[in-house]
């Protein structure tokens, strides 16, 4: 992914308004990110525990995601595997992310969910570039440049019903 800067992050949001893409929290480490090994650039909101936000390049341009989520309640020795990364987590390390819709469908309170790493990490994880808090990751045969290409579609299919 390429380098972004905060304004071509506040233009990308598909989901929200401008105004509320204004008022959002972005990274203040934009210099310090890895964006070679990113295939979408994610983040929690620090102000709000229950938001984070994802921007990706898709067909040419930067759509920007916003998310909600509640916190994890499962229990001490369940694990949950990531919709994009198929990466396992103990404890609250997935999540369900939901975004509202893209226009008149989103207004009107329809969303739609996807299970993610709760840190927004996938494209790390999918390198091997950060270790899961379980220390492994099920051993594939594909290909990283397969698996990347795996997770970058499970991405692109969740922003594809954002406008369905």
């Amino acid at each position: 992914m390429k380098s972004l800067t905060e304004q071509d992050i506040r233009n990308s949001f598909v989901n929200c308004s401008k105004g509320e893409a204004k008022r959002l929290a972005v990274p203040r480490d934009l210099d310090e990110r890895p964006w070679d090994d990113l295939d979408f650039l994610g983040w929690r909101d620090p102000g709000a525990p229950d938001r984070s936000y994802v921007v990706t390049e898709r067909d040419g341009r930067l759509v920007g995601v916003t998310l909600r989520f509640q916190a994890a309640q499962r229990g001490f020795l369940h694990r949950s595997m990531c919709s994009v990364c198929l990466t396992t987590h103990p404890r609250g390390g997935v999540t369900l992310m939901t975004a509202r819709k893209a226009g008149a469908a989103g207004r009107e309170g329809n969303s739609v969910g996807l299970y993610m790493c709760t840190d927004l990490a996938c494209s790390l994880y999918v390198r091997g570039r950060k270790v899961p808090e379980s220390g492994i990751r099920i051993e594939e045969s594909l290909s990283v440049a397969e698996q990347i290409t795996r997770a970058r579609g499970h991405l692109h299919a969740f922003l594809d019903k954002l406008y369905a």
